[in-house]
């Protein structure tokens, strides 16, 4: 048996350098500066200068159940963040080239899974992966015809290029690039990488065309292969194939307001199992034996982003909608909608925003098909059905007393949890917080 790794001296060593950090920080740098540490007393900006910067933070999300489940529980999950970014050019006159390499580290508990609450969308998003070291983002970005053009190579999590979504809810409905919410076994979003090649053209200063290819591996999305290998850039055995999406963008600038418009499909070459015939196309809930093997996966998503009001980039409410659908055959979970909006600014406080939003996940009538055959089947094995959606609200305060810190309360109501209406709703008090060392 391989012997664990004892993470504690390590995460010493962390805060051993964060308080480093702060003996050399004044007060006034961390009321003015995005970074709780400021400016390291100049060291921050002479080494961007010379082209090495940080990107440090850490996350925590903490929740209480009021109803819904078996139990009455606080569970707590946490990410801390290490990141730097190389500009090859500065350091070595490598034009265009960039060198980005982030681990992350996660922690805590699933509050979904201990209170029994059968939903699909994890109610604090930062859990999950294996709560373990990552190695999330290890790259080399370069950049040809007046950085028109983008070509990245490395470990990548697919999230950080394709159906780029930002996460400031604490619920996944609303969190991250939708896919990985919905075929999160091979679309592998944040903190987990996989070996990537990523291409992104500016057809114009508004539109651009991005195609990727992505490793596809069991390994990827296995806990305990993440605590044993994490922190490798390793090329595991057992690809199955490759995820290839293709996304076409527009940044329009309407009223004088910015937005984001994304529209994408993606291809998985690998072959999955059908959710309902076995391989002679007869029900596996009666017939058992292997699944059906389809020779592929496939969805597709928008990502819609537009400022409405006040001023650019500033004070003003910004109103979102994201809908992604794959295929029903191979996803136990096929069809995802959020809807939503953020006020920033609220109270004349620059850094304060508010958040609210509803969405809704749909539950794969065919794995359902499958599971009504089986307990019509199989009495004294009856299991639930999960055939509608989940129907998820949040709404959040976020405030920052600092720039650095964001202190972000809020409410979710989790209506049929896991799309069955045998689950109890579920009510849950949230706390997100982030902080930027």
């Amino acid at each position: 048996m391989r012997k664990q790794v004892n993470k504690r001296p390590l995460a010493g060593a962390v805060f051993a350098f964060l308080a480093l950090g702060a003996s050399v920080a004044h007060a006034d740098d961390a009321a003015g500066s995005k970074y709780l540490f400021g400016d390291w007393n100049g060291t921050r900006t002479r080494l961007a200068d010379e082209g090495i910067t940080f990107d440090f933070g850490y996350g925590f999300e903490a929740a209480h159940n009021y109803s819904g489940g078996d139990r009455r529980i606080t569970r707590y999950t946490d990410q801390w963040k290490l990141g730097t970014a190389f500009d090859l050019d500065k350091l070595w006159g490598w034009r265009g080239a960039t060198f980005k390499l982030i681990v992350t580290d996660r922690n805590g508990r699933d509050i979904g899974a201990d209170a029994h609450i059968g939903n699909n969308q994890l109610i604090q998003e930062v859990y999950g992966r294996g709560q373990t070291w990552h190695l999330t983002m290890f790259a080399l970005e370069q950049k040809f015809f007046d950085d028109r053009l983008t070509w990245k190579l490395g470990r990548l999590p697919v999230g950080e290029d394709s159906g780029t979504f930002s996460c400031d809810f604490m619920n996944l409905s609303f969190c991250g690039a939708q896919p990985g919410n919905i075929v999160g076994d091979y679309w592998v979003n944040w903190p987990t990488s996989m070996w990537a090649t990523v291409v992104k053209f500016n057809t114009t200063k508004d539109t651009f065309v991005q195609i990727a290819a992505y490793q596809v591996n069991p390994k990827y999305v296995d806990d305990s292969y993440a605590r044993h290998h994490g922190l490798e850039p390793d090329f595991p055995s057992g690809t199955t194939g490759a995820l290839i999406p293709l996304e076409f963008g527009w940044k329009p600038t309407l009223n004088g307001l910015p937005g984001s418009y994304r529209a994408g499909v993606w291809y998985n070459t690998s072959k999955g199992d059908d959710l309902y015939l076995n391989q002679d196309r007869q029900p596996l809930a009666t017939a058992g034996g292997e699944p059906l093997q389809r020779s592929s996966r496939k969805g597709a998503w928008i990502t819609f982003q537009q400022q409405v009001t006040g001023e650019a980039g500033g004070k003003g409410a910004t109103v979102f909608l994201n809908i992604t659908s794959a295929d029903h055959e191979t996803s136990a979970t096929n069809n995802q909608i959020a809807l939503g909006m953020e006020y920033k600014g609220i109270f004349d406080r620059p850094n304060d925003f508010v958040g609210a939003a509803i969405a809704g996940t749909h539950a794969s009538g065919y794995a359902a098909k499958n599971q009504r055959l089986f307990n019509a089947t199989h009495p004294g094995q009856e299991g639930i059905v999960n055939d509608g959606y989940e129907k998820v609200a949040e709404v959040f305060y976020s405030w920052s007393p600092i720039p650095s810190i964001a202190i972000r309360p809020n409410l979710q109501y989790i209506k049929d949890p896991g799309g069955s209406k045998q689950n109890d709703d579920a009510f849950v008090l949230g706390l997100k917080t982030s902080i930027a060392f």
